[in-house]
């Protein structure tokens, strides 16, 4: 959680977090109170694991909403939003009218936008001017714009402003809900917002470009788009995304040549992965492969998550990257780890053998010692992780923070799969460099640099990874097992 997250909730709970200090014996028992006032003084030594369970364990025996509501406290003071989430959720059940006006917050935090809709919706039926409405919904955007998903962000925020749509006086919220419209695919709404911009401020850009690129983009109108493109691109000639636009009106009416030139001068003067997305499809569909090539590879080095550039290269080359080998629904990998953390203790790190399963939406890892004795098992999922150890088992909702915290060493977990295939995991910007036969040979993402060696079977066979901390860099070397055919 950044501290400007952390920030926007603070208003929030500096209003309400005396309620549960303004009456401290009520409804609670001698011992109960000693349970309270030894979890406060953990929390003075920095026991703030100990402190949240306590206040979680005891709010579920007393119904206490304000307990739900100090543990909540406590997992956002922690920095673990997953935890906070949690316990805001209990808070919602035992105090539903309390709890609302951070509930919906901490679940967009969570990026959980479908869940957040309702609780959000709630919050702002108990403001009364559209002013205090205006400023919760701008916070609000500062946390979709860190959205792992931006589609399901803006659906959101579409379903959560809709119903006071039409009080809203701040021209940015205006334009932002118009955005969101398209992405719930409610396109009447979005073009009747964007017009009523246009008609209140016609040197609107902002406006004038995102209705003329989806007119564009959906193949309608695209003379009423390049009209509007044009006035966009004469009110800002420097602005190398309206540039992307009015190329991208010029390929739908046909003008490829000139589209390239256009797009080739935005990519260079905005190196965006999007723009890259477009230079290559026009470049694919006027016969220049190799070119269309080298501007998808330098796309893929910016982001190669971004979602018009997958789209575009799912759509016009799908079977581009060799496809991994999986025997019958499963993926396997066995091999060693080293790993190296610099510091003052120069031998910091640990090394032993793992097996990584990939099946479905489940991987399962097992680490083994240098010896080849188990050490953990970790399964992961959608849901979260689940750490075992003979009979102890520990879950949590991130794995990477799972194994940390359990066996002492930052070993990466989530994502790792994709990552052994030389994919991107989703829900983070990701940089691929690829070789002459489009195999990864380097992916940064999540703070990792990883470098890739495939052997003639396009099977990984050994992978290094480096990651930087205040602490000094972490280095973990993998080498694989490889399986015959």
């Amino acid at each position: 959680m950044t501290k400007k997250i952390k920030f926007l909730l603070s208003a929030t709970l500096i209003a309400i977090s005396s309620q549960i200090y303004a009456s401290p014996s009520q409804g609670l028992t001698a011992e109960q109170m000693f349970q309270v006032l030894a979890s406060e003084i953990g929390l003075q030594r920095g026991e703030a694991s100990l402190a949240y369970q306590t206040y979680m364990s005891m709010a579920r025996n007393t119904n206490d909403g304000r307990l739900a509501q100090r543990a909540m406290e406590i997992a956002i003071a922690a920095n673990a939003p997953n935890l906070a989430l949690d316990a805001a959720r209990l808070w919602d059940e035992l105090n539903p009218q309390e709890a609302k006006s951070v509930f919906g917050t901490l679940l967009m935090i969570n990026q959980r936008w479908a869940e957040s809709v309702q609780p959000a919706q709630a919050q702002l039926k108990t403001l009364k001017t559209i002013g205090e409405k205006e400023k919760l919904i701008t916070s609000w955007r500062a946390l979709m714009a860190r959205a792992q998903d931006e589609d399901a962000s803006l659906t959101a925020f579409y379903q959560i402003v809709q119903p006071i749509a039409h009080q809203l006086k701040d021209q940015e919220l205006v334009y932002h809900f118009a955005l969101s419209a398209e992405k719930a695919k409610q396109f009447n709404v979005m073009e009747k917002t964007l017009k009523d911009l246009i008609t209140k401020n016609p040197s609107n850009k902002q406006a004038l470009n995102a209705l003329g690129y989806s007119y564009a983009d959906r193949g309608i109108k695209l003379k009423e788009a390049e009209s509007l493109l044009a006035k966009a691109y004469q009110l800002a000639p420097e602005d190398m995304m309206i540039l992307d636009s009015v190329a991208w009106a010029n390929y739908k009416l046909g003008k490829k040549e000139l589209a390239t030139q256009q797009l080739t001068q935005a990519f260079s003067g905005l190196p965006e992965a999007e723009i890259g997305a477009h230079l290559g499809e026009v470049l694919w569909m006027s016969s220049n492969k190799e070119a269309a090539d080298m501007a998808w590879r330098k796309a893929e080095a910016l982001d190669a998550n971004n979602k018009t550039l997958k789209e575009t290269l799912q759509r016009l080359w799908p079977h581009r990257v060799p496809q991994p080998s999986i025997v019958g629904k499963q993926q396997l990998w066995d091999g060693r780890f080293g790993v190296k953390i610099a510091g003052q203790n120069s031998n910091n790190g640990g090394s032993g053998g793992f097996t990584l399963s990939h099946d479905g939406q489940t991987d399962i890892l097992d680490i083994r010692n240098p010896l080849g004795g188990p050490l953990a098992k970790i399964t992961i999922n959608a849901s979260g992780a689940k750490l075992e150890d003979g009979d102890k088992i520990f879950e949590a909702h991130d794995a990477d923070s799972l194994l940390q915290n359990y066996l002492g060493l930052p070993l990466p977990a989530r994502g790792l799969s994709n990552w052994l295939n030389g994919q991107a995991r989703v829900g983070s910007p990701a940089s691929i460099e690829r070789d002459p036969q489009y195999r990864t040979i380097k992916m940064i993402q999540d703070g990792w640099t990883m470098n890739f060696a495939w052997n003639a079977k396009n099977q990984l066979i050994k992978m290094d990874l480096e990651r930087k901390t205040s602490n000094g860099p972490i280095e973990i070397k993998l080498l694989f097992e490889t399986i015959d055919d």
